[in-house]
C-alpha cells in the first residue's frame, strides 16, 4: 500500500500515458524528478539551452545522461543507448526522460528537432512493447 505522500508524488504522472513523448507543458522538472523516485524509475535530465547545433545537442545529452561517449555521435548511437543495452543489462522498472530547452536555431531546426523527439518516441515505443513505462517529457527554448 501506497503511502499518502506517494500518491501526492505520482500526481503529475497520474494521467500521461505510461508510453508517451509530449511538451512538458504545465509539468515541473522537480515533479517529475520526484515522481520517477516514487514509482523507482529511472529519471534522465538534459537541458539543451546551451546547444547550437546537433552535435552541441547529443554531446549535451550523452554528457547529462552520462552515457559513453559515443552516444554524442549521432541519432542512431543515441536510440541504441537508449533500448537494446538498458534493456539487457536487466529488468527496467520504467523511465521518466525530460529534455528542457530544445534549441531552436538555424543550425538545428525544426526538422533536426523532429528528428531528435521520433528518437524517443521509437524508445517509447521499444519500451512499450516490453511492458516499460517511457515517458519524455520536452520543451523548446
Amino acid at each position: 500500500m501506497q503511502s499518502p505522500l506517494q500518491k501526492d508524488q505520482e500526481v503529475p504522472l497520474r494521467n500521461v500515458r505510461p508510453n508517451i513523448v509530449q511538451s512538458i507543458r504545465a509539468f515541473r522538472v522537480q515533479e517529475l524528478q520526484e515522481a520517477a523516485k516514487a514509482l523507482g524509475h529511472h529519471f534522465l535530465y538534459a537541458n539543451l539551452a546551451h546547444a547550437q547545433t546537433k552535435q552541441d545537442v547529443l554531446d549535451l545529452i550523452a554528457s547529462q545522461f552520462t552515457f559513453p561517449a559515443h552516444v554524442g555521435k549521432n541519432f542512431d548511437a543515441l536510440y541504441d543507448s537508449m533500448t537494446d543495452p538498458l534493456h539487457k543489462s536487466g529488468p527496467q522498472p520504467g523511465f521518466v526522460v525530460v529534455l528542457e530547452q530544445i534549441p531552436a536555431t538555424p543550425k538545428f531546426d525544426k526538422e533536426a528537432r523532429e528528428q531528435l523527439l521520433d528518437i524517443f518516441r521509437d524508445a517509447a515505443e521499444y519500451w512499450a512493447d516490453r511492458k516499460v513505462p517511457f515517458r519524455c517529457f520536452y520543451s523548446f527554448l
